[in-house]
């Protein structure tokens, strides 16, 4: 992981992450690891907020919004998921979701059975 952009800011967002996997364990949804990561993270003393609406732009014009579940010091950009299995489509959509919102750090946050992560 030396190789990440804000290492030190990932390392102590994942950390985070992990506590609220190790607490709450597996099998609810979403917005209840999203609210306990917001706590875990301002515990932490990092700023965090979430359901940012960011508009897409296709030659110059908006064409869309969608909503980053939480983006970290107006630096990382964290999209978590449940469920029993990570869907591919999700690396993809985090890739258009940085160019969209022109932060160089995203991390896809899996609470499954096992806690896992990806990065870009």
């Amino acid at each position: 992981m030396s190789r990440l952009l804000h290492q030190q800011l990932t390392q102590r967002i994942l950390g985070c992450f992990f506590q609220v996997h190790r607490e709450l364990g597996a099998g609810f949804l979403e917005s209840v690891y999203a609210k306990s990561l917001l706590i875990a993270l301002s515990d932490d003393g990092i700023r965090a907020e979430a359901e940012i609406p960011i508009d897409v732009y296709f030659r110059g014009s908006r064409v869309g919004v969608f909503r980053a579940d939480i983006i970290v010091e107006s630096t990382v950009l964290l999209e978590l998921k449940a469920g029993t299995i990570l869907d591919p489509s999700s690396q993809p959509q985090m890739l258009n979701y940085l160019r969209a919102t022109r932060l160089e750090v995203g991390l896809i946050l899996y609470f499954g059975q096992r806690a896992s992560f990806d990065w870009w």
